[in-house]
């Protein structure tokens, strides 16, 4: 079960990476979703991690220890 919401939860980051490459509004449901979801997680990554020649690398950060915790909580990779 736990596997099973790392993999959800690694999911709607990657979703809410798509939609802000993408012309989705705010108001919109799935990004309104993604965003309360993901948002919270990866604005401390954002204060401690600049940019990259204006390229946000937090999503990467958060999906990278988001593995790395599933492996120490579950063994494996």
């Amino acid at each position: 079960m736990i596997r099973i919401l790392f993999d959800v939860y690694s999911l709607l980051v990657l979703a809410a990476v798509i939609l802000s490459w993408t012309r989705v509004g705010p108001d919109n449901p799935i990004r309104k979703i993604t965003d309360a979801t993901v948002e919270p997680v990866l604005g401390p990554i954002r204060r401690v991690v600049p940019s990259i020649g204006g390229l946000d690398i937090s999503p990467l950060i958060l999906l990278l220890g988001l593995r790395l915790l599933r492996s120490l909580l579950l063994g494996g990779f």
